[in-house]
């Protein structure tokens, strides 16, 4: 008989958290079963989104891919039509060449179900193992154990140019269809510019700080990578550059936002100022927030 105890929320650093769907519920309103499975696959992907890795990215970094091998799913309770599930997950184990997911999935406190999701990492060309990569070992490890899994530099173009030029590329011109000739300014090699990067020094987001008048700083070319949105990122960079704005003395920070990230803006205390305009073909609102000491 397993004497292994049941999980706890506390024995996980991550969760995703899903709704139940109509479309996921039996004639009793109760998960069809093979659902679970596909909960679990989602909370990996928020799993990397945690871990701020861009997958398909970081994987040809590391010369690899990872293949699932084995899933399994134990049932303790139903989840049923409208319940706001918590998806655990954590490394269990990495060895030489698997790594071993424990999940969990909770309504509320109550454990529902358990599952595992082993993975091989190997060539991508010839699915044939090879030994996980100290880096990935060592992130996956990490943040189980509560390191930080990003870090965040503030310097000039020179320093960090490249890698904020990866960022604003990726999610400007490609994502959003701005023209390169639109993008690139001569204030780039004049201003402050703070990037986050990964535990494999991949960069993941970028912004820069402006002068805008005596007293008053400008944040502008916030960007981060699709993969990774919403895992804090950008509020590191904001963090950053209001830092910086506060220690050469500035008392008030002003950005123009797009509306879509107006909501993101709002919960780092902006608020909006005169009217909506277009900038570059996409809608903007001007917002400003004061600097304590």
């Amino acid at each position: 008989m397993d004497q292994n105890p049941l999980p706890r929320r506390a024995d996980f650093r991550f969760f995703e958290h899903l709704r139940v769907r109509w479309s996921e519920v039996d004639m009793q309103a109760i998960v069809f079963n093979a659902h679970y499975l596909t909960y679990f696959d989602t909370a990996v992907t928020g799993y990397w989104r945690a871990l701020a890795l861009p997958y398909a990215q970081a994987m040809a970094a590391l010369q690899g891919d990872l293949y699932l091998r084995k899933a399994g799913v134990e049932f303790h309770a139903s989840a049923r039509m409208h319940d706001s599930l918590d998806i655990g997950l954590r490394c269990a184990r990495v060895g030489t060449s698997s790594m071993s997911m424990a999940g969990a999935i909770f309504r509320g406190e109550q454990l529902l179900i358990t599952g595992e999701l082993v993975y091989v990492f190997a060539d991508p060309a010839t699915q044939t193992a090879r030994p996980v990569p100290p880096a990935l070992r060592a992130l996956l490890q990490g943040f189980d154990a509560g390191e930080p899994v990003t870090e965040v530099a503030t310097g000039d173009w020179a320093t960090l140019g490249e890698a904020a030029r990866a960022v604003r590329t990726a999610v400007f011109v490609e994502e959003q269809g701005i023209a390169r000739e639109d993008e690139w300014d001569a204030l780039d090699a004049q201003v402050l510019h703070a990037v986050v990067r990964n535990r494999l020094g991949q960069p993941v987001a970028t912004g820069r700080l402006l002068p805008d008048e005596p007293g008053v700083a400008r944040i502008g070319r916030m960007a981060v990578l699709r993969e990774v949105r919403g895992a804090g990122l950008g509020e590191q960079v904001i963090a950053a550059l209001e830092r910086a704005a506060r220690e050469r003395g500035d008392r008030e920070a002003r950005l123009n936002a797009q509306r879509s990230a107006e909501g993101f803006y709002r919960r780092l205390g902006y608020a909006p100022y005169g009217q909506p305009f277009d900038e570059v073909g996409i809608a903007h609102i001007a917002m400003r927030k004061a600097l304590g000491g």
